[in-house]
């Protein structure tokens, strides 16, 4: 995208004010909003990154534009608003809270395309929903957690209590469990996406209260500042974070929607894009597990390693019975997988995970 078109239209939905609408023959246009700022690592960037690819694969034919730090609201509405009327074929929307202003704006302008990202509803059919099986490598972070602690406590930043961020909790305590039947996880809300000081401030309160290994379902890179300064390890969240490795970051849960988004344009040109639901994982590509470093022990990241492998080819999924719900209800008979519809509204905690899952 030309850095003079993308700053007028950015400038543009930043005043309130519509662009031209383009002709046919103009490239196609295609804009994206994003709930943080972009950044050097993190949500926001990987979405940037992806938005970067799709430039890069088709060159001219195609322009983007981004908004970003867009809150997830009327702020929403009115950004999407603007991205329509200033001629976008196809608008991203990449987070939760974006669902209803997503909705509400695709009514208005059937001749849009629109993609929300983790949401669950796609109320008009120029609407699509995607998102990625995050708690896949969530099990895998969480093996490492259960080998790794030493204090048998392993903390968890946790972002709002939406469903995926629930299924990433109970998916990385039970393979925790699994291999250290004596962990406990300690979980802190913070409330936020991306908010560096209260991460920090909620990453030390973990450590605070023992904890020697951290996971985030937030997007900053201050807890690693804080466990590097502790001496805690944690795990890359969303970006790798490898620059810091070789402590506190140990692996990394890396998202990677650039196929997504190149396939998903590729439709819109080629006239073939259909409204559907996307909810890939390790497997397809759409997340990927960061390089283990030698702070792992070899017979852990081989085991790590076997168990990423069999999620990918299809042969083990994470939430696999026996498993009980947190009041000790049975969940799941043994060998019994849990079905998506359920995973997709999971508003509970597993056995094992004490407190109580905020409203």
């Amino acid at each position: 995208m030309k850095t003079l078109t993308k700053i007028m239209a950015v400038s543009a939905l930043s005043l309130g004010l519509a662009a031209p609408a383009l002709a046919q023959d103009d490239p196609t246009q295609v804009g994206f909003i994003y709930v943080g700022s972009i950044g050097d690592l993190g949500w926001t960037y990987e979405h940037d990154r992806a938005r970067l690819a799709v430039e890069e694969h088709f060159g001219d034919a195609v322009e983007t534009s981004y908004v970003e730090n867009v809150p997830e609201g009327a702020d929403a509405e009115r950004v999407l608003t603007q991205m329509a009327l200033s001629g976008a074929d196809l608008i991203f929307t990449t987070s939760f809270g974006y669902m209803d202003p997503t909705n509400a704006v695709a009514e208005r302008f059937p001749n849009v395309r629109f993609e929300h990202a983790t949401g669950y509803r796609r109320d008009h059919p120029n609407v699509s929903t995607y998102s990625a099986r995050f708690y896949e490598g969530r099990a895998v972070m969480g093996h490492i957690a259960g080998h790794m602690t030493e204090s048998n406590i392993v903390g968890y930043i946790a972002s709002f209590p939406i469903p995926e961020v629930i299924r990433g909790i109970n998916s990385a305590f039970i393979h925790a469990r699994e291999v250290n039947p004596d962990v406990e996880f300690r979980i802190v809300w913070a409330y936020t996406w991306f908010d560096p000081a209260v991460e920090a401030d909620a990453a030390q309160a973990l450590i605070d209260q023992g904890a020697d290994v951290i996971m985030q379902h937030t997007n900053s890179t201050a807890p690693m500042t804080v466990l590097a300064e502790a001496g805690a390890f944690g795990f890359g969240q969303a970006s790798d974070m490898y620059q810091f490795a070789p402590t506190p970051r140990i692996s990394a849960i890396i998202d990677d929607w650039a196929p997504y988004y190149i396939a998903r344009t590729q439709a819109v040109m080629d006239g073939t894009w259909e409204s559907t639901d996307t909810w890939d994982g390790i497997g397809p590509g759409m997340v990927g597990i960061g390089e283990m470093t030698d702070a792992i022990p070899e017979e852990v990241r081989a085991s790590a390693q076997a168990l990423q492998a069999a999620i990918a080819a299809g042969d083990y999924h994470p939430f696999t019975g026996p498993l009980n719900r947190q009041d000790g209800s049975a969940w799941l008979a043994e060998g019994e997988v849990a079905d998506d519809g359920t995973l997709l509204g999971m508003n509970f905690y597993v056995e094992g995970i004490t407190g109580d899952v905020p409203n």
